[in-house]
């Protein structure tokens, strides 16, 4: 293969499985199929320039200029990042010109973002949304309660098969689902949510493979899966009807933080989203640890 600073676009599309084959998350695969995909298209729309840290920088730059938030332009420039190491790996990208690509700065980050989170009698009202007659509804249905109820990635959901539902000490789990960083949890599924999936998977006569699946505006099922882009859209349109402006994370941060008014550990929320770190889930909750007014303060063994 050339030099990685004079292939033509076709040409980098083995780099790029390169570095979808070295990420382990099926999710952090799709965000970064799509960061290369686009960056691919910008570098042919400004005439195929080298592959350098000035053409990175100025990529960033349109990604800024475009309105992405600060989180997203540093996501996809570890995309990009990670694609100049496996170049450089491979011997096709000088490692002095790998290394001025990986330094390249990301956007700033001002402040903490804040989360959105729905109130139990919200969240109630988003998941009864969508018509139980019909069968587009009964699916919408599903996946409001996956999402609000177990707390699942929608890129997870769209993943979810038969063989993931299964029974473990006495009661229905998802097992094995793998999340990022190629992180394997058990989610455990609540009854409300059971029965939301097995109506679905009643009327739409699934018997094997991937629960949830398109379906066309006839209301007859569409092939055998459904995007996460169609999870979406429809986060977004049973929101409208609620007057919220909702996506799926935020149901995921809802399903968090109503556990945690519910009672349930810290810890235990932690391994329900499959979270590397406590400190992630705090950010999901919208609260950290408060050192002022700390609980065990108040153990009343000191007086």
């Amino acid at each position: 293969m050339p030099p990685v600073t004079a292939v033509s676009h076709s040409n980098l599309y083995p780099l790029k499985r390169m570095v979808l084959d070295a990420v382990l998350s099926p999710i952090t695969k799709v965000i970064y199929g799509k960061a290369l995909e686009d960056f691919f298209a910008w570098r042919d729309s400004q005439g195929s320039p080298a592959f350098t840290r000035f053409a990175v920088q100025a990529h960033r730059s349109e990604l800024e200029k475009r309105g992405y938030a600060p989180s997203t332009v540093n996501q996809r420039l570890a995309a990009i990042r990670k694609l100049a190491r496996e170049a450089a790996a491979n011997g096709l990208l000088d490692s002095g010109v790998a290394a001025g690509i990986v330094q390249v700065t990301g956007a700033r980050q001002q402040g903490i973002r804040a989360g959105n989170w729905l109130t139990k009698t919200q969240a109630e009202a988003l998941v009864n949304a969508p018509d139980p007659l019909s069968l587009k509804g009964c699916r919408d249905r599903a996946i409001l309660a996956l999402l609000v109820g177990c707390g699942l990635r929608r890129a997870e959901a769209t993943g979810l098969a038969l063989d993931h539902l299964q029974q473990r000490d006495g009661r229905w789990v998802l097992i094995d689902i793998r999340g990022k960083h190629g992180h394997i949890r058990t989610v455990p599924v609540p009854d409300g949510v059971k029965r939301a999936l097995d109506v679905w998977i009643a009327a739409a006569g699934v018997a094997k493979g991937r629960i949830l699946r398109a379906v066309d505006r006839h209301d007859r099922v569409l092939g055998d899966r459904i995007s996460p882009q169609a999870i979406l859209d429809l986060v977004a349109r049973y929101g409208r009807l609620l007057g919220l402006q909702i996506k799926p994370h935020d149901l995921r941060r809802t399903c968090a933080k109503l556990c945690r008014e519910e009672g349930a550990e810290l810890e235990q929320i932690q391994f329900l989203l499959g979270h590397a770190s406590i400190q992630t889930t705090e950010r999901y909750l919208g609260s950290r640890q408060n050192l002022a007014a700390a609980p065990n303060d108040r153990l009343g063994l000191w007086t």
